[in-house]
Order: structure tokens, then sequence, then C-alpha cells
């Protein structure tokens, strides 16, 4: 009598082994689909966005003056046709300043959020697939890095260490890694366990593959949505550094030295201050927006909240 056989099989070397189902795809179409779906209430702060971005690429196409271009009958001089955005006390345009300001402040910003992803997602996937006392110390580690606030210890770091562009971003984005570990290490504890990776694991996948091809792009989505959110403080650290004294001072200042030198001169000349700070706030608003609408089309709770 002939027995019927319910589930393919596979030979190799001396045993039959079931051969297992298939993976599911990387949720990489699944998620720019969404973020095509983005509601049109993003279309201003993205439009904001863009037009910085191309503020930091090509400022000379933008901006009507140079950076250092002084003009000596014109210091402190009000908004007008010649100047829209007013000029500053030695007589250079503000509305140029803040414009080639945008690639500094910009560039540091976007760095720093690289480098706080990367060390921080790395810590997080390898503590929260590990686990066990790896995961433990770690994570008391991280538990009392957060303990000390985050300007605090920006300050103490770019104190530390000669004041340049390079140290400024290395020093916001380790600030920020604690906070991108955590997220990592909860999605992989919540993957990790899943059908599909316990599949691969049976069939015998190393642990780098399983880490590459299924953990990590599951874990993508709110990663994404943190790191957008992060380019808003990242931006207001930096223009903190930059404020007191702490971040990179050359030919082009950045916003938040702009905002240095104008607070002397609040009373006399309210336009040298605004237009930067007013940057600085557009840029946060406009990267929080994203990020939320990002949140709310990534996240399912967010959804059925």
């Amino acid at each position: 009598m002939n027995s019927q056989v319910h589930a393919p099989f596979v030979l190799g070397n001396s045993l039959a082994q079931p051969m297992a189902r298939p993976l599911p795809s990387i949720p990489l179409r699944a998620m720019l689909r969404s973020l095509s779906g983005l509601r049109a209430g993003v279309a201003i702060p993205l439009a904001l966005l863009g037009l910085m971005l191309l503020c930091a690429l090509v400022p000379s196409l933008i901006a009507p003056y140079g950076p250092m271009d002084m003009d000596g009958n014109a210091l402190l001089q009000a908004p007008s046709g010649t100047h829209i955005l007013g000029t500053d006390h030695l007589g250079r345009d503000v509305f140029s300043l803040v414009v080639h300001g945008a690639r500094q402040s910009i560039m540091v910003a976007a760095s720093a959020v690289v480098v706080g992803l990367s060390l921080g997602g790395l810590i997080g996937l390898i503590t929260g697939y590990v686990g066990g006392w790896v995961d433990g110390l770690f994570m008391r580690v991280l538990e009392v890095w957060l303990a000390i606030p985050d300007i605090l210890l920006v300050i103490a770091l770019a104190t530390a260490l000669r004041p340049s562009l390079t140290n400024m971003i290395l020093t916001i984005g380790i600030v920020s890694v604690p906070r991108y570990a955590r997220v990592m290490r909860a999605q992989v504890m919540a993957i990790k366990h899943r059908p599909f990776v316990e599949a691969s694991r049976a069939i015998g996948a190393s642990d780098f593959s399983i880490l590459r091809g299924h953990i990590l792009p599951h874990s993508l989505s709110p990663m994404l949505v943190l790191a957008t959110l992060g380019i808003a403080n990242a931006a207001q650290m930096g223009a903190a550094l930059s404020f007191i004294g702490l971040g990179v001072v050359d030919d082009i200042p950045d916003w938040g030295f702009l905002l240095s030198q104008a607070q002397s001169y609040l009373t006399v000349a309210w336009w040298f201050g605004a237009f930067p700070g007013l940057a600085i706030t557009t840029l946060a608003i406009g990267v929080n927006v994203l990020g939320n609408s990002l949140r709310q089309k990534l996240d399912p709770r967010a959804k059925t909240r």
C-alpha cells in the first residue's frame, strides 16, 4: 500500500528534510508605497525643506551677495528693496548670510544623524540579537548615558575636543547614540523569534545572513522616523554650540554663529537675529512634521489611533 506524502521533501546527504516555506520579502517596496501616499499637508514642509536643501547645495545661485561682501554705507540697515532682510553690523546682506549658512547647518545636522544612526543601530542590532549579559551590560551603560542631559554632554565633549567641523559632527552624533540603540534593540527583540526568522535558522542560515536579510530590513521603518526627527534636534544642538563659541567659526558663519553675533544688536536691529532664528525654527518644524507623517504611514498602531 502506497503512502501519500503530504509535504515535499529534499534529500540531503543521508537524511530527508522538509523544504522551508518561502520567507517574507524585504518590506522596502511596501515602505516606498507608504511614503508615496503622504498627505498633502506635508507639501509645505517638504517644499521648505527642499528650498533649504537647495540653499545648502547651490547658495551662490540664490544669494544676491557673497557672504563676505560688505557695504560700509549700509550698516544695520532695515529690510529694503536692496537688502530684503536687512544688513548686519558689518554691512553684509542678512539674506545672503542665511542662505550661505544653510550649508554648514544642514550638513552638521544630517551628518550627525548618520553617525548616531550607524553607531546606535549597530549596538542595538547586536545586543538585541545576542541578548544575555551582553544586552544587560550595554543597556545599563546606555541608561546611565541617557540620564545626562544632552546639552551638557555636548558642551563637555565639544570643550574637550578641538573646535572643528568633524569634531562637531562626532560630538552631536555620539550624544544621540543611546536613542537609536534602544529603538533598534526593541525592534530586534520583537522580530528575532518570528516564524520566518526561526525557519531561516532551522535551514542553517548564519546569524549574519539572518541579521542582514530579515531582521535589519524589518527594523528600518521606526529608525527612519527617528532619524528624521533627529535632524531637528541635531540642528538645534549645532546652533547652540556655535552660539556659545564651541562651533566652527570661518568665513561663512552658520545660523547659530549669526545668532551669537546678533545678540548685541537686538534692540537696534531686530532683523539681524530674527531671520537666522526663523531659519532654525523652520528647519525644526519641517522635519518634525515630516517625521510625524512618516510615523503615521509606517506605523500600523499610529494608523489605528
